[in-house]
């Protein structure tokens, strides 16, 4: 027999791991290729009870985006306090890993899915997501002991994005892009960046 009630216990049990196994498997296969049914599936519920929890895909989409901020501070903490890792390894190694996100569980979207997605947002949830997202590219500055002002946040999120996206983009997206040369011309842009990153770590606000 199916369940006749849940408590809100275990209706915060199973949000969580719908939450969960939605970012697993859009880090892993994309969220374009990441269906509702594939999530409900494996929480083992069914599809009427998982939509009493999202209303939409976009819903659990956005969801997991902000389940995983906190994973990615917290990981960030972790390469800075490593002793093994110099500054810029630290830094680097973070925005490698995120521009490899299928590699490291971080779901990161393609030009294509912030399009989707972007169509879809209502006013509010457009500026509920552009509020975290500043914060959390803010904190990322600040962990790497950068003085983090609006102008800088929104050039880092800029400088990272581009990497991120250029990387998930070829060859599909981006045809005319040379597929052989990816790895190396992401390497060139990490670098770039992080050269950026430094330079306004040496100079405080004025």
């Amino acid at each position: 027999m199916p369940r006749v009630a849940y408590s809100e216990e275990e209706r915060e049990q199973v949000r969580t791991a719908l939450i969960t196994v939605g970012l697993e498997l859009m880090a892993k296969q994309g969220i374009q290729h990441t269906t509702v049914e594939q999530v409900y599936k494996k929480v083992g519920i069914s599809r009427t009870f998982f939509y009493s929890f999202f209303s939409t895909k976009e819903d659990l989409v956005l969801e997991t985006l902000y389940w995983q901020q906190p994973k990615i501070i917290g990981y960030v903490q972790r390469l800075m306090a490593d002793p093994a890792l110099s500054w810029r390894s630290a830094v680097k190694k973070f925005l490698h890993d995120c521009c490899y996100g299928e590699e490291n569980g971080i779901a990161v979207l393609t030009i294509e899915e912030q399009q989707f997605l972007f169509k879809r947002l209502s006013k509010e949830s457009y500026r509920l997501f552009r509020q975290k997202q500043r914060r959390l590219f803010g904190e990322i500055l600040e962990n790497f002991e950068i003085q983090a002002d609006k102008r800088r946040i929104n050039l880092f999120t800029n400088l990272s994005l581009t990497a991120m996206v250029i990387r998930r983009a070829i060859p599909d997206t981006l045809p005319l892009f040379v597929p052989e040369a990816a790895d190396e011309t992401i390497d060139f842009q990490l670098n770039a960046i992080v050269n950026i990153l430094e330079k306004l770590k040496e100079t405080p606000l004025s």
